[in-house]
C-alpha cells in the first residue's frame, strides 16, 4: 500500500512540468510588490539554501511573525502566489514598521524547496551568519534597492 502511494507520488512529480519564471508570474497575487527579478530570485534561493544548512532561517507565517515582533533582523522573503492573501498580508507592514527589507518571489513551492523542505512555504526570514555573509550582503543590498509599493 505504501509502495503504491510512493509510486503515485513519483509519477505525479514527473508529470507536472517545471514552470518558467515568466509562467510563474501569471499566478501572482495583487499585493506581490516589490517583486524580485529573475536574477535576484536565484540569488535569494541560493542564500536561503546556505542559511538552511546553518539553521539560520525562520520558516512560516507564525514563526516569522513571532521573531519580527521580538526584533530579530534579516531579509524577509515572501511567496507571491499564496492564496488567500489574508494569510500573510500583514507581514510586509510589520517589516516596514521595523525597517526590515522584504521581497516577493513568484513561487511558494520553489521557496520551500530552497529551504530544504518538500512542503511549499509562503514566508521565510534569512538571518545573517558569517559563513555566507558575502551572499547575504549582496542580497540585502539588492532587496533594499527595490522600490517599495505605494
Amino acid at each position: 500500500m505504501a509502495r503504491d502511494r510512493e509510486a503515485e507520488g513519483a509519477t505525479e512529480a514527473e508529470g507536472t512540468p517545471e514552470l518558467s519564471y515568466r509562467e510563474q508570474l501569471e499566478f501572482l497575487n495583487p499585493i506581490a510588490r516589490p517583486l524580485a527579478s529573475r536574477r535576484l530570485t536565484r540569488k535569494l534561493y541560493k542564500c536561503i539554501k546556505k542559511a538552511a544548512k546553518h539553521k539560520q532561517i525562520r520558516r512560516g507565517v507564525k514563526e516569522v511573525q513571532k521573531f519580527i515582533n521580538k526584533g530579530e533582523k534579516g531579509i524577509t522573503v515572501l511567496a507571491g502566489d499564496t492564496q488567500p492573501i489574508d494569510v500573510y498580508c500583514h507581514i510586509p507592514i510589520m517589516c516596514e514598521d521595523r525597517s526590515l527589507p522584504y521581497a516577493y518571489v513568484p513561487s511558494k513551492s520553489d521557496l520551500g524547496a530552497a529551504a530544504g523542505s518538500k512542503r511549499p512555504t509562503c514566508v521565510i526570514m534569512i538571518k545573517p551568519h558569517e559563513e555566507y555573509q558575502e551572499a547575504y550582503d549582496e542580497c540585502l543590498g539588492e532587496v533594499e534597492s527595490l522600490p517599495l509599493p505605494l
